[in-house]
């Protein structure tokens, strides 16, 4: 999967920021927990990681900088949120046959 550098960095500054990974590690299980619909769940997701990106944006680096260079144009994070929701996302429970073989 590619993501877009907004994306991307996101999921940089997540993978060395223990704490906030936590923070949205729970938040996805959660989401996705709250939703069947996996494309419901991401487009959830999707809306945080802008609002994320944004608050990140006004006080951290490199969010700051890449802000100042490239405009406040909203970004898409649906890639991010489906890769988020793939890799700490438990699996959809299958479901059960009720046929029996006989």
């Amino acid at each position: 999967m590619s993501l877009n550098r907004s994306e991307q960095m996101v999921h940089d500054y997540l993978q060395n920021q223990p704490e906030e990974r936590r923070h949205w590690q729970d938040l996805v299980r959660r989401e996705a927990a709250g939703n069947e619909d996996v494309h419901v769940a991401a487009a959830a997701l999707e809306r945080e990681l802008w609002r994320y990106f944004q608050e990140r944006a006004a006080v951290v680096e490199p969010f700051r900088g890449f802000a100042r260079r490239e405009g406040g144009a909203r970004t898409s994070m649906r890639g991010l949120a489906e890769l988020l929701l793939r890799l700490w996302a438990p699996p959809p429970a299958k479901p059960k046959n009720s046929s029996h073989a006989g």
